[in-house]
């Protein structure tokens, strides 16, 4: 019996992190990473790559930012160019406004993906040191198939600088 008992310990908090959903995805930029939060408390974090323009919010279709505010992640696509990824809500009304403002396209197709298959070690190298995307926010493989399982659709993300 003792051992049933140990063995339930040692493995329930491995089972509820595996079971673990979202209530919020926060992206801190200048930190390059995604966290995972529940309850106001971050249950886990990845690095994360963005454009290499990252400094300041998006403003228009091909500036390579990654935008900076409050979205949601509204659909999931399983077959990607970048392995899997979660769509990001961009442009909001606040971006549509703020891009008519100014004349210009605000963009979209913003997600959170995977990487590339890399076909040299300096593209592997590049994805896990470098911001290389287009505006969107990039994570390893691995990282995408936990944020997969723990992200449901309707998600809220929260992009800081």
């Amino acid at each position: 019996m003792k051992i049933v008992t140990l063995i339930i310990l040692i493995l329930l908090p491995n089972l509820a992190l595996a079971t673990d959903k979202a209530d919020l995805v926060l992206v801190i930029k200048s930190e390059a990473k995604l966290f995972l939060v529940k309850n106001d408390k971050v249950f886990k974090a990845y690095k994360a790559a963005f454009g290499p323009n990252s400094r300041g919010h998006k403003q228009m279709e091909g500036d390579k930012r990654t935008p900076e505010g409050n979205y949601v992640l509204d659909y999931k696509k399983e077959k990607s160019p970048f392995y899997k990824s979660i769509h990001i809500s961009y442009p909001n009304e606040e971006d549509r406004k703020r891009a008519e403002a100014a004349g210009v396209d605000p963009g979209g197709a913003i997600m959170i993906h995977g990487r590339k298959k890399a076909s040299t070690q300096l593209q592997l190298w590049a994805m896990e040191n470098l911001n290389w995307t287009e505006g969107c926010i990039a994570v390893s493989n691995s990282a995408m198939d936990d944020i997969w399982e723990a992200v449901d659709i309707g998600t809220p993300i929260e992009i800081r600088p």
